[in-house]
């Protein structure tokens, strides 16, 4: 730490030229973390998925509705040890931007299903009992101010009351949430009572979005997914069945691969990066070469001075890095905001944090190793001859 003041001054010896890397750098790790932040968003369903968890749709369309009667004939196949459904509801408060996911669900049959999700029992029990009864997750009611008790009015997107209204009404008797952040980020939801939600509705009454089924033993998910589509095989609502993971991992794709898409991006941009601060170090050290050889003329070893050109250029990008994970984070709620619930909530996760690390140690090396080579072989003659 005592060599801090020395660092501080080799790196801020040209004020305006040092910012403007800072800023480059800056730039660089604040997309580093919103694109992780993207992938993340997008990873945390297959990631929260349970291994014992299998999803059934219609056959050949994730939007067909599938029967209400389904749910005790899964329940007989071998293997099937609980059964749950949910339909998409689709939600707007207040106005067109404020959009967020609603699943119409059998109470107690999801929550059993779900049991990450942390409500307490009274609630719970209240959400049970109150045909009119929705639960919401705990980061969407804190960003509308929801209370347990207040009545809920949110229009839907595709179900219409008898009567022909998108506006419906709900009881808000319960808020949920999730200790694992890969789970939580899959709690920006309501959960509303089917029961009285069929009997109101204009159409698709007895019908449901998808079924979600718990099996016994992880090894014979491809084998009871099989005997659950034989089961309504040659029926006029025919399924297909696949484990949680699968289908979250294959929804995602519809989208595109993330993954790849953004180890793309970062990789063009690091390299920019890595030219940009390379180029810049190296020409800072070339003109300080007389004041280095003067530092080995006062005493300080090769190996010393070496280790403060490593040391200039770690502390550049902890500070670029640092500063741009911050603006990252900075920026997300504004951003999950601005979405209205239509995207995955974005979060920054503590590995994040740690590949930042990682990855601006690692270029600190890769800009400041040949630059502190070069000074670790320079003779004190040499240097102050001009040569």
């Amino acid at each position: 730490m005592r060599y801090l003041p020395l660092l501080w001054a080799q790196l801020f010896r040209k004020k305006t030229r040092t910012v403007l890397t800072v800023l480059s750098v800056l730039v660089a790790f604040l997309l580093f973390g919103l694109l992780e932040a993207v992938q993340v968003a997008f990873d945390s369903g297959a990631d929260s998925a349970d291994a014992k968890r299998l999803l059934t749709t219609a056959r050949y369309s994730i939007i067909e509705p599938l029967p209400m009667s389904y749910a005790p004939r899964i329940e007989r196949v071998a293997g099937v040890v609980g059964v749950a459904y949910a339909d998409w509801f689709g939600a707007k408060y207040q106005n067109e931007s404020n959009a967020f996911a609603v699943f119409v669900v059998d109470p107690a049959r999801y929550l059993d299903m779900y049991p990450e999700f942390e409500i307490t029992p009274a609630q719970r029990e209240a959400f049970v009992k109150t045909r009119t009864g929705a639960v919401a997750g705990k980061r969407l009611a804190d960003r509308y101010g929801w209370k347990v008790g207040q009545r809920l009015p949110i229009a839907s997107e595709i179900h219409a009351k008898s009567d022909g209204s998108l506006n419906w009404e709900f009881d808000l008797v319960g808020i949920f949430d999730a200790e694992d952040p890969a789970v939580r980020a899959n709690t920006e939801v309501v959960l509303i009572n089917v029961a009285q939600f069929d009997e109101a509705r204009q159409f698709g009454k007895g019908k449901t979005g998808w079924y979600i089924i718990r099996i016994a033993d992880v090894n014979q998910a491809k084998a009871v997914s099989a005997d659950i589509d034989r089961t309504f095989m040659n029926s006029p609502d025919e399924t297909k069945t696949a484990p949680e993971k699968e289908f979250a991992l294959g929804f995602a794709k519809q989208i595109g691969d993330m993954g790849a898409l953004v180890t793309r991006i970062l990789l063009a941009v690091f390299f920019t990066i890595l030219i940009l601060t390379g180029n810049t170090m190296a020409q800072s050290i070339r003109e300080r070469i007389p004041e280095l050889a003067i530092l080995k003329t006062l005493g300080f070893s090769n190996t010393a001075v070496t280790a403060l050109v490593l040391g200039e250029a770690a502390l550049l990008f902890v500070i670029g890095a640092g500063l741009g994970m911050l603006a990252a984070v900075s920026l997300l709620p504004a951003l999950n905001g601005a979405t209205g619930g239509r995207f995955p909530p974005l979060f920054v996760e503590a590995a994040t944090w740690a590949w930042a690390a990682g990855v601006a140690l690692a270029l600190a090396l890769a800009v400041g190793l040949p630059p502190a080579l070069r000074v670790h072989r320079l003779r004190i003659v040499d240097a102050l001859a001009g040569r």
